[in-house]
């Protein structure tokens, strides 16, 4: 059974000590239990279109909520394997969901019937950790696997090219560059991230542009700055750097993240980073980072100093989760900021099998906490998987 369930406002004396004046203590206005608990929620999708959310779990299913009630609306099931990554970029299908996973497969989904209309397979050995669509056509379906790229026309499924050459380890992520779509960067368990031009027959030799060494294994990698031109990067280490992708140029390094983000604020220490956000209207970058009790931060980084800053919390997403979180969905930015849609911050998913919506209504004081006791259930059932594991 999926429920949704309403949170009452609670007082809490001692919250106003846990952060700097200028955070913000956010409202959780639901929790969702995806099924009690005995799985983990992996990933949250969203689609403006059609105010929907993908979730999908270790119990290889996707379930879908509306995003704005937390109603379950339906699932897909078919991988036979963990899923990696859910999506609903696939260009000019709004109510389509694209997956990958460990079964070696890309899926399409039709999210209107809950049905698989597409499916594109690799070698029986062949996991698929990552995809995205792009290309100068905007017909490119790139995929990372074990040490390889694919690609495919994703029209007709037609598998178009493989590179095997640029990555010594699994792909962890593979993004197209979202202003120049024949731009391809890849990231791996190798410590490479590499950038790629799609254009034309796509081999080793001569699309390969450039390498960057990390130095670690890549777990994120996205992009940010005016035109897309920078890249934030996270690993398995939980560090964080900063780069130029277009000269392959490091610009900061944070090699003691946690540490950094765990001395702005005075609650548990930070034990992992989820993702960064960006807002493209103000040029403002934060890194999420999480406790194992289930406490979010939203840090900012200061990157246009040399050796950059993390900065105090500005948001404190607290009571909602009772383990590690391994999924941020921010609210869609109208202004800029971390205010948002009809009081909407956003939603979390995490290893107690819970999806969270949290509140960001500027009524709110800080000193209110929104977490009730009553509606925390304990999980019948916990998994003990390493949270640093790319798979």
């Amino acid at each position: 059974m999926e429920a949704s369930m309403e949170v009452d406002m609670e007082s809490s004396s001692s919250a106003a000590s846990y952060s700097s004046p200028s955070s913000k203590r956010l409202g959780l206005k639901n929790t969702i239990h995806t099924n009690f608990g005995d799985d983990y929620v992996f990933q949250i999708a969203s689609c403006q279109e059609t105010s929907s959310l993908a979730v999908s779990l270790s119990s290889n299913a996707i379930k879908f909520y509306s995003s704005a009630t937390g109603q379950f609306i339906g699932e897909c099931k078919g991988h036979s394997a963990t899923i990696h990554e859910v999506s609903f970029s696939i260009p000019g299908h709004s109510n389509a969901l694209g997956s990958c996973s460990s079964d070696g497969t890309v899926r399409v989904w039709d999210t209107r019937a809950f049905k698989q209309v597409s499916l594109l397979r690799t070698g029986s050995s062949q996991e698929i950790f990552s995809f995205s669509f792009g290309g100068s056509s905007g017909n490119l379906l790139a995929a990372g696997s074990n040490a390889q790229i694919l690609f495919w026309d994703w029209r007709h499924g037609k598998l178009g090219a493989c590179l095997e050459e640029s990555h010594m380890d699994d792909v962890t992520q593979v993004r197209f560059v979202p202003s120049q779509q024949s731009k391809l960067i890849s990231s791996s368990v190798d410590g490479l991230m590499c950038l790629f031009d799609t254009d034309g027959q796509i081999d080793d030799d001569d699309h390969l542009e450039s390498v960057m060494n990390v130095g670690t294994s890549v777990a994120k990698v996205g992009f940010f700055g005016e035109m897309n031109q920078r890249l934030w990067c996270l690993t398995h280490i939980e560090t964080l750097s900063i780069w130029d992708w277009r000269d392959s140029a490091r610009q900061i390094n944070f090699e003691e993240a946690r540490s950094l983000a765990s001395d702005k604020w005075n609650l548990d220490q930070i034990d992992y980073f989820v993702d960064c956000h960006y807002s493209g209207a103000d040029d403002r970058l934060w890194v999420i980072g999480g406790t194992s009790s289930g406490t979010l931060g939203y840090f900012p980084i200061d990157h246009q100093v040399a050796s950059g800053a993390i900065g105090p919390a500005e948001a404190i997403l607290e009571g909602g989760h009772s383990g590690v979180v391994r999924t941020v969905l921010p609210a869609s930015c109208t202004r800029g900021n971390l205010s948002h849609n009809n009081g909407i911050f956003g939603w979390t998913g995490g290893e107690d099998g819970r999806l969270c919506c949290w509140l960001s209504d500027k009524s709110l004081e800080a000193n209110r906490s929104w977490a009730s006791s009553a509606l925390v259930m304990k999980s019948q059932k916990i998994h003990k998987l390493n949270r640093h594991n790319p798979y």
